[in-house]
C-alpha cells in the first residue's frame, strides 16, 4: 500500500477512497467469481468458505456454521465497549440466467439475480481495509447471512443467539437498487420496505361434466369471484393514506376444458408498511375468502402464514447513515426524495432486535431485481465499501487523547 495512504496530510475520506480503490480489481474479480458460482438458501457452502478464509487471512476472529452457512467475523481494537454490526446477504435465486455475460452462472437454474454477490464483495472489501488500516475503537461484527431470499436466514441467526454471541449496539445493512443513479444512496427513516405474508387458499367445490354445471359447485368460478373480491380489502378496508398490496400470483385447478374440477388452489402475498394494516389483512383475507366461497355453496381453506415484518429504520441510526453518506459520497449523491420500497427484506428481524438502518445504493440503468438479465453494477463496489468503512469509523470513533 502506498505510504501516502496513511499520511495525515490526506483527509481521512481520501485515505479510505484511495485504499479501497487500490484493491478494487481484486474484489470485482471476487464478485464475479461468486456470480459464477451462485448457491441457494442454506446451501452457500462455497461462498461461506471463501468469506471465512479471507476474514481469517485478515486477522478476524471467525465463527462459521451460524444458521447452517452463516459467517461472522469479529475484530476488536482499543478499549471501547461499543460494537457495530454490518450485514451482507449471500444466497442466490432459483432463476436461469439470461445475461450472456462471460462470468454468467455455471449452475443451471441458479443465479445471483438480486446482487447478493455484490453485497458480499462490498463488505469483504470494507473488511480488508478496516483490518489493515481501520481507525476505530470498539468491536466490529461483520455478519454474512444465508437465506435472505426465503425470509428465514436472519430469523434463524437470531434464534441461534446472533446478538447474544456477537453483541451489536447497532446494525446496518444495504441493498443495491436498479433504476436509481449508480452510486447514489437512499436513506429512509421509519418504514423503508414492506412486510410480506403469504396465503395458500384451497377452494373446495363439487366437480362434474362441463356440460352439466348445474350438477356441480364450480370452484373455478368461485375462485374468480374470490380474486375479484380480494381487491376490495385494500380499496375498502384499508385507510387510503396507508399502503396495502394483495397479489394473487398463482391459480391452479383442473386439467381439461370440459371437466369442472373438485378444487382450485390459489397463492397470494400481502404487503404493507404498518403493523395495524398487516393485522387487518391477516383478518380480512381469510374471512372474505371463506364467506365468498360459502355464498356459492363451496368451502375454502385458508392457510395464512406470516412472513417477515416491514423494515423499519431507527431515527438516530438513519440520521447517522445519511450524515456519513453526505460526507463520504457528497450531498449530490444522497437522494432527497427516496421513497419506501414495497419489496421485502428479512433484515427487518435484525432491526426488531437492535437499532439500525437499511440503506439503498443505486445500481444504475440495469434490469430489475429477480430478473434473469439482472447484473450487479461493479461501479458501486468501491463506493459502498468506502461508505461501510466511514460508517464504522464514525460509529466507533477513536478516543480523544487527554490534554
Amino acid at each position: 500500500m502506498n505510504a501516502a495512504l496513511d499520511s495525515a496530510v490526506l483527509p481521512r475520506s481520501l485515505q479510505i477512497e484511495t485504499g479501497i480503490a487500490a484493491a478494487n480489481a481484486e474484489f470485482v474479480a471476487l464478485r464475479r467469481d461468486l456470480h459464477q458460482h451462485p448457491e441457494l438458501a442454506f446451501a452457500e457452502h462455497r461462498t461461506a468458505g471463501k468469506v471465512a478464509a479471507l476474514l481469517q487471512q485478515w486477522g478476524y476472529q471467525v465463527t462459521t456454521g451460524i444458521a447452517g452457512t452463516g459467517v461472522v467475523g469479529s475484530l476488536r481494537r482499543g478499549s471501547s465497549e461499543r460494537s457495530l454490526g454490518l450485514r451482507a446477504d449471500m444466497d442466490a435465486l432459483p432463476i436461469h440466467e439470461a445475461t450472456g455475460l462471460p462470468y454468467a452462472s455455471q449452475n443451471p437454474g441458479v443465479m445471483h439475480a438480486c446482487g447478493h454477490d455484490g453485497h458480499t464483495a462490498i463488505l469483504l472489501a470494507a473488511a480488508r481495509f478496516l483490518a489493515l488500516h481501520g481507525q476505530f475503537d470498539g468491536t466490529l461484527q461483520l455478519i454474512f447471512q444465508p437465506a435472505e431470499e426465503t425470509g428465514s436466514g436472519a430469523r434463524r441467526m437470531l434464534e441461534e443467539g446472533l446478538f447474544e454471541r456477537f453483541p451489536c449496539d447497532a446494525v446496518f445493512g444495504l441493498h443495491n437498487w436498479p433504476g436509481v443513479s449508480c452510486g447514489h444512496i437512499g436513506c429512509i427513516e421509519g418504514p423503508a420496505m414492506a412486510s410480506v405474508d403469504q396465503a395458500h387458499i384451497t377452494v373446495h367445490g363439487k366437480g362434474g361434466h362441463g356440460a352439466e354445471p348445474h350438477n356441480t359447485v364450480d370452484p373455478v368460478l368461485v375462485s374468480a369471484h374470490v380474486i375479484t373480491a380480494l381487491q376490495s380489502v385494500v380499496s375498502r378496508n384499508v385507510d387510503p393514506l396507508d399502503m396495502g398490496v394483495l397479489t394473487v400470483g398463482s391459480i391452479h385447478g383442473g386439467h381439461a376444458s370440459n371437466v369442472i374440477p373438485d378444487s382450485v388452489e390459489l397463492k397470494l402475498t400481502a404487503r404493507t408498511f404498518r403493523p395495524e394494516v398487516r393485522s387487518l389483512l391477516q383478518q380480512r383475507v381469510p374471512a372474505l375468502v371463506e364467506a365468498q366461497a360459502a355464498s356459492f355453496g363451496a368451502r375454502a381453506e385458508v392457510d395464512y402464514r406470516l412472513g417477515f415484518p416491514p423494515v423499519c429504520n431507527h431515527p438516530a441510526e438513519t440520521a447517522l447513515a445519511r450524515e456519513v453518506a453526505q460526507d463520504t459520497l457528497g450531498a449530490a449523491r444522497v437522494e432527497q426524495a427516496f421513497r419506501p420500497r414495497t419489496a421485502s427484506e428479512d433484515f427487518a428481524f435484525m432491526l426488531q432486535a437492535r437499532p439500525g438502518s437499511f440503506v439503498f445504493f443505486g445500481n444504475g440503468d440495469s434490469a430489475g431485481l429477480h430478473n434473469p438479465r439482472y447484473d450487479f453494477n461493479d461501479a458501486i463496489l468501491p463506493l459502498a465499501a468506502s461508505y461501510w468503512v466511514a460508517l464504522a469509523e464514525r460509529y466507533l470513533p477513536l478516543q480523544q487523547a487527554a490534554t
